[in-house]
């Protein structure tokens, strides 16, 4: 698959690492110069909108504050999946990247865990794979999404349409605000039974 990365931190480097080590072909845009991420994934660079002509599948790993910006310099998204993995600080009640790439297929994912948990290969405790909600409404983008999730050792997990990919945006901001303050998130689920 032909991923576009928008965006050089934690994310785009985790995410990416496990993408390129599935063989899939990347291309990397940053704010501040893409250069060492794209080098370590062994991928190639390019503006915006270059990365955006290159890829199947975009990965939005941008500050919440620059998601417009970036998208406006990408151009046209249609026929394109974005997989908005960021989280509005605002908590306006639909994802930024919904409001802005409206021609693109957006799926919400990967946005529940801290840029650490997404370094782990895999991401797994006692055996069992991080499950990774998906929130999309178009099926051929949410089957390419799941795939990458595979990739990165993960489980995908359909959760609806893009209409509640603002609760995985307040979920996010309980859950990672546990984790900061040192609680152990995972104990607030009683287990399937």
């Amino acid at each position: 698959m032909r991923i576009g990365i928008f965006g050089t931190g934690g994310m785009a480097d985790a995410l990416g690492t496990h993408w390129a080590r599935a063989g899939h072909e990347l291309k990397v845009s940053g704010r501040s110069g893409p250069g060492p991420l794209a080098e370590r994934l062994g991928a190639t660079t390019g503006t915006w909108h270059e990365t955006a002509a290159f890829a199947d599948v975009l990965l939005l790993a941008v500050p919440a504050g620059a998601i417009a910006e970036v998208l406006a310099q990408a151009g046209p998204l249609a026929g394109k999946v974005l997989v908005d993995c960021t989280n509005d600080p605002e908590l306006t009640g639909t994802p930024v990247a919904s409001r802005i790439a409206t021609e693109a297929q957006v799926v919400k994912a990967f946005n529940l865990a801290p840029t650490d948990v997404w370094q782990l290969r895999p991401p797994a405790w006692e055996g069992r794979p991080l499950s990774v909600p998906l929130c999309g409404d178009d099926p051929a983008a949410l089957e390419a999404v799941s795939t990458l999730v595979r990739d990165v050792g993960a489980k995908p997990v359909l959760a609806g349409g893009l209409n509640r990919a603002a609760l995985l945006e307040a979920t996010a901001a309980f859950v990672i605000g546990l984790w900061f303050a040192g609680e152990d998130a995972q104990a607030i689920l009683a287990p399937a039974g």
